[in-house]
């Protein structure tokens, strides 16, 4: 399925050239077939006689209902531009050919309607002249069809430059990032809340989770329709109604966007490239009131010009556009920027960074992945998904670097090995980054929670102090100054046991298990700490810390001032 909107200026005959092709009248409300004017969006659909199904979003034409065109053309394939032969090019239909231009579209087909009230010489020269105005334009060449809608002269041809129109336009990529930017939203009878839009980026299933942005309201899709059909499952590039369960009609509006939960990053700023329309007649700068129309929303934004103080008409350039909500963006987002004051489009652009990292005097964005590591230095695979839409393969581990932010990392975590000598590198220092890198490091071994050179012999292995310590049996005597690394490391291989600012040998707790299990032996309602002492020949200071170790293992328990069997006291003889 493609979705195309229409677009020119009021009266023209979209609404009725779009009747005549589908059987439907996109003029929803009371007031718009009474005056005749489109106010708000409609949709059809039909099938062309290649069997390919073609969507319909018509949009208002007049100048008062511009937002409502604005909110339409988000998502869009293509479009069916309508001149009416009767009044020719009029100054609606060039912004809306600005506006679709700016947009991104790069297909479409015209209609020059009301070819029943005109003569041949004037359907002549009214053809002559459109294509006079889209020269240049991506409409450059697209046929232009004469219909009269009420007779139905000229359908057939027009259905079939549809036909071709749809087979030459790309289906919408499926990123599995599904995004819909709603256009409508209502409460049906006995279903509840509903939403409509135009679906891009991935599938949508009934019941899945869904979020709405901003606010970050969840819901259930209770049930899907497209086309007037209930399915089960809808990909991307179609028009859609989902029956959401879990939040009100009342919650949510006109340019909200429904996507999967964790699959998007919001944001309230971004860098963006601005084509400023040739016909302006001044410059865009930071002064001014402006209202950016991004997906289905119109929202008032700031405009901060980037690398200079304002871009001249019919330039291009760079700005970072800051909003009062967060709305969920990729690079390659269109927008289109209108100033309020002056009632004016003033051009529009692509979102190229949805998370600056740079101060607005020293950004220079673009799409490049590689400007957005080399501006982070460090980004897990998935974030960087999150901020540009591209999954990338990672450097190391589960991180994005560059080459040169990599061997530095590298060159630096060796001087760490090296600075930490003999007791080995804590990777509880380390960022995640740095510990990926070590995982991968040629000359970097890691054991356990330290890192060392590779080959490097194990200094602890029979390190003298765990000799002297174990040598002391029950009164171990460790040298004031001995290295506490040192003492730390063979705790932390269990040779070694700190209990109250005192250090045994791991042997030692074993011996002193076997002294509590002959004493408990001996006497099982429980011995004291002098008894204890007495039989190990340990002094207070030594006793009380080893007794401290025994109950922390659960090989005594203490009750008052015995100690009774602990789950693990080992066995006597």
């Amino acid at each position: 399925m493609r979705v195309v909107a229409t677009a020119g200026h009021v009266d023209h005959g979209k609404s009725s050239l779009v009747l005549a092709l589908t059987g439907t009248d996109p003029d929803r409300f009371e007031e718009e077939k009474r005056r005749g004017l489109t106010i708000d969006l409609g949709f059809a659909h039909t099938e062309l006689p290649s069997g390919a199904g073609v969507s319909f979003v018509d949009v208002p034409g007049h100048v008062r209902f511009l937002r409502n065109m604005l909110a339409g053309v988000g998502g869009v394939d293509a479009c069916l531009f309508v001149v009416a032969a009767t009044e020719g090019w009029k100054p609606q239909s060039e912004e809306h050919l600005r506006i679709l231009e700016l947009l991104g579209l790069r297909h479409g087909v015209i209609a020059l309607t009301k070819k029943g009230l005109v003569d041949d010489e004037w359907l002549e020269i009214a053809t002559l002249e459109v294509a006079d105005h889209v020269g240049g334009t991506f409409l450059d060449g697209a046929p232009i069809v004469a219909v009269d809608s009420l007779g139905g002269d000229g359908l057939d041809e027009l259905r079939a430059e549809l036909d071709t129109l749809v087979a030459a336009t790309p289906e919408s990529e499926d990123r599995d990032r599904p995004r819909l930017w709603i256009d409508r939203v209502f409460a049906a009878k006995g279903a509840g809340t509903v939403v409509t839009g135009t679906l891009t980026g991935g599938r949508l299933h009934q019941d899945d989770i869904v979020a709405i942005e901003p606010g970050g309201h969840e819901a259930r899709i209770r049930s899907i329709q497209t086309l007037g059909t209930n399915v089960e499952r809808i990909g991307a590039g179609n028009r859609v109604a989902l029956n959401l369960n879990g939040v009100g009609h009342d919650e949510i509006g006109r340019g909200d966007a429904v996507i999967t939960p964790g699959r998007w990053r919001t944001t309230d700023r971004f860098d963006a490239s601005l084509d400023v329309l040739a016909a302006l007649d001044h410059e865009v700068s930071r002064r001014g009131a402006y209202a950016a129309y991004i997906g289905s929303r119109e929202l008032p934004v700031k405009v901060r010009v980037l690398g200079s103080e304002a871009l001249s008409p019919g330039t291009t350039g760079a700005v970072r556009l800051f909003l009062p909500v967060e709305l969920p963006l990729l690079p390659g987002d269109r927008f289109v920027l209108r100033e309020s004051g002056r009632d004016e489009t003033v051009g529009g652009g692509e979102v190229l960074d949805i998370d600056p990292q740079l101060r607005a005097s020293k950004a220079a964005p673009d799409r490049s992945i590689d400007r957005v590591v080399g501006e982070r230095g460090w980004v897990d695979v998935d974030e960087l998904e999150l901020l540009t839409g591209e999954r990338v393969e990672p450097t190391v581990g589960r991180w994005v670097t560059t080459p040169d932010e990599l061997a530095a990392t590298g060159d630096r975590l060796l001087a760490l090995v090296d600075d930490a000598g003999e007791v080995g590198l804590d990777l509880s220092t380390l960022s995640e980054p740095e510990r990926a890198v070590l995982e991968c490091h040629d000359e970097i071994e890691v054991d356990g929670a330290l890192a060392r050179r590779a080959g490097q012999i194990d200094p602890f292995a029979d390190h003298p102090l765990a000799a002297d310590v174990l040598a002391g049996g029950f009164t171990p005597d460790v040298p004031a100054d001995a290295d506490r690394n040192v003492i730390r490391e063979l705790t932390r291989r269990g040779i070694l046991v700190e209990r109250e600012k005192v250090v045994f040998h791991s042997d030692t707790i074993d011996a002193a298990a076997l002294v509590a299990a002959e004493l408990l032996a001996a006497d099982p309602d429980g011995f004291t700490v002098a008894q204890f002492r007495d039989r190990t020949g340990a002094s207070r200071k030594f006793a009380l810390p080893l007794v401290a170790e025994l109950d922390a293992r659960g090989i005594t328990r203490r009750r008052d001032d015995l100690r009774i069997a602990g789950p693990r006291l080992p066995p006597v003889g």
